[in-house]
């Protein structure tokens, strides 16, 4: 099992730079697709008190739900490159 959950939407350009990072290091990482609607996002809110995505969690680094894919992929560079 991967460490990394992704909570992404299939289209959204921001997910895609946080999936190309994700490749380009080699990370796996399990992907759940989040709902169009926004008020149907409750996983994802749960998570990370938001309803956007990318979002992240990384346990192994203690990340319980982190947004905004420039954080993101700072974050995987950091640890991960």
């Amino acid at each position: 099992m991967a460490n990394i959950t992704l909570y992404e939407l299939p289209g959204c350009p921001y997910c895609a730079k946080v999936i190309d990072k994700l490749n380009q290091l080699g990370v796996e990482y399990d992907s759940i697709e989040v709902p169009r609607s926004h008020g149907q996002r409750t996983e994802v809110e749960e998570v990370s008190g938001q309803t956007g995505v990318p979002v992240i969690v990384d346990e192994e680094h203690g990340v319980d739900g982190m947004a905004e894919s420039d954080d993101i992929v700072e974050f995987l560079e950091g640890n991960y490159a």
